[in-house]
């Protein structure tokens, strides 16, 4: 079996019976997907609040999102350590990293040791390149997943640079627009494909697709340059401040993501808000829709999007991109 064919084998969805059983089970139960037994718990617990009149988010509703956005979300994750953010009690209560995988994670939960962590840091992760391992997340109460920005093979060597224009208090999200088009336009002018992202919260986020053989200090410093130039732009409404405190509600330009260990979270992961809102890819000019907003899309209607529009950042995963000279 080619890889391509192996991929599309994990990455498959979940079928209409596979769905109707999640569905038919009580509370918990063993659900067969993909050919994997899944044990699942609380399958009506609340993990979203309610938001715009609608019903809250149950668990099961989140594992049967994660077994539907397979396709889309695990080229995403594959191949690479993931950072899940977990939130057992739901996202009305505070969540913590998990970053270890669980000693009791069922077997097509991939495991990755890093070689290069010290003694005091976390030894094993989790590689989730299948279906049923992204339904297991769900049920593992991991209401966001963020993938390293570097695959296993070659943990020191970033395939994405990453761009976070991470708002304060006092930022709206017309100006957050503003500010990604700016980078949108120096990334044109040196010849580099990206694309921006809301984040299913405040902000955007833009990822480059970069060819092996950089080094996180490559792009960190790549990255900053054209942040702090940016920045010059519109000096009233950013911060090079390091915590929020003392940044007096302004935005920042976050360049220091670019490094081992440090994420965002993945396209099509649910972020822990009422509604369940999802981080969406988007093309550039739909920053000129007047009705975007970066929580616009939810678990229940972001699937819609991806059958109408597709995934515009898909056609970048591993392109092996050069990042031009900048200063």
């Amino acid at each position: 079996m080619t890889k391509v064919a192996q991929q599309r084998r994990q990455f498959a969805p979940a079928t209409r019976d596979e769905l109707a059983a999640l569905h038919a089970l009580g509370k918990e139960g063993v659900w067969l997907l993909g050919g994997q037994e899944l044990k699942v718990t609380n399958l009506d617990k609340v993990l979203f609040p309610a938001r715009d009149g609608e019903a809250p988010v149950t668990k099961r509703e989140l594992i049967e999102y994660h077994a539907r956005v397979a396709p889309f979300m695990l080229p995403y994750l594959a191949d690479r350590a993931v950072n899940p953010h977990r939130y057992p009690n739901g996202a009305g209560q505070a969540g913590f990293w998990h970053k270890a995988r669980p000693d009791h994670a069922p077997p097509f939960v991939r495991s990755w040791r890093y070689e290069g962590a010290d003694p005091d840091e976390t030894q094993v992760y989790s590689i989730i390149d299948n279906t049923p391992a992204l339904a297991w997340m769900a049920n593992f109460g991991a209401l966001e997943l963020n993938p390293w920005t570097s695959a296993a093979d070659a943990p020191e060597e970033p395939t994405w640079a990453l761009i976070d224009v991470d708002p304060g208090p006092s930022t709206s999200f017309e100006q957050i627009v503003m500010m990604a088009k700016l980078y949108g336009t120096a990334l044109d002018h040196f010849g580099v494909e990206a694309m921006p992202k809301v984040t299913g919260k405040r902000g955007v986020q833009i990822w480059i697709p970069i060819g092996r053989g950089y080094t996180f200090d490559d792009t960190r410093r790549w990255v900053e340059v054209v942040s702090r130039a940016v920045g010059d732009t519109v000096p009233d409404l950013v911060s090079w401040a390091w915590t929020k405190r003392d940044r007096e509600g302004k935005a920042r330009l976050d360049y220091t993501q670019n490094a081992i260990n440090k994420t965002l979270v993945a396209p099509f992961s649910a972020r822990p808000a009422p509604g369940a809102p999802v981080s969406v890819p988007i093309t550039w000019d739909e920053l000129d829709d007047p009705s975007l907003r970066p929580d616009r899309w939810t678990i229940r209607d972001v699937l819609n999007r991806l059958e109408a529009a597709g995934d515009p950042l898909a056609p970048l995963i591993g392109r092996q991109q050069e990042l031009p000279p900048v200063a």
